[in-house]
């Protein structure tokens, strides 16, 4: 006989489960239940921890980004730390795609929440930040002038990436991020 998973176990399985389900079936598929057969728990269970499948779905996708952080040390160098950051943002995808697909769904009609406020949700407690910090070191650096940062320029490789995501479903090739950079966002923010 199986033992009871309880607290954060059995948190990190529901999670795991609406994952899946998210992956295999979109946001306009995935069922509470569902999640909770997947899960081998119980539908009630999940309606003590999450009041519907918007939150539910939230937390799956944060759960999936804190397993797979955007980290990029500090190597001396904004053209390599940028390379970095898109590589490991293209192992990502999948987790980006899953979130453009709740862009594309009933989410927003059913929570009556707003992109802006769904990204929000996906960043808080510093999933999202590595770019900015990036960016923070070059300047200190002297590689980069901050006035240069300002919007649109300071989220542009960030829009870029999501962007191709959003309109093909796989991340963009290296030698299209490696163009972005070299010749689109670099002479754009580089310090004289």
């Amino acid at each position: 006989m199986q033992q009871r998973r309880r607290g954060a176990d059995l948190e990190r399985a529901i999670l795991e489960a609406a994952w899946f389900e998210l992956v295999e079936r979109g946001y306009a598929g995935l069922t509470m239940e569902a999640v909770a057969e997947r899960a081998g728990t119980s539908r009630p269970v999940l309606g003590r921890r999450w009041n519907g499948k918007a939150p539910l779905v939230v937390a799956a996708i944060r759960q999936q980004m804190a397993k797979n952080p955007i980290i990029v040390p500090d190597r001396g160098d904004l053209r390599t730390e940028l390379l970095e950051f898109l590589d490991r943002a293209s192992e990502r995808t999948s987790v980006i795609v899953a979130t453009f697909s709740l862009l594309s769904s009933a989410y927003f009609t059913e929570t009556t929440s707003t992109p802006k406020e769904l990204r929000a949700s996906l960043i808080k407690g510093g999933h999202g930040q590595m770019l900015p910090t990036i960016l923070e070191r070059a300047v200190t650096r002297g590689e980069v002038d901050r006035e240069k940062l300002a919007p649109p320029l300071d989220s542009l490789l960030s829009d870029l990436f999501g962007g191709h995501i959003l309109m093909t479903f796989s991340a963009p090739p290296p030698t299209l991020w490696q163009a972005w950079v070299d010749s689109v966002f670099l002479p754009l923010v580089r310090a004289k």
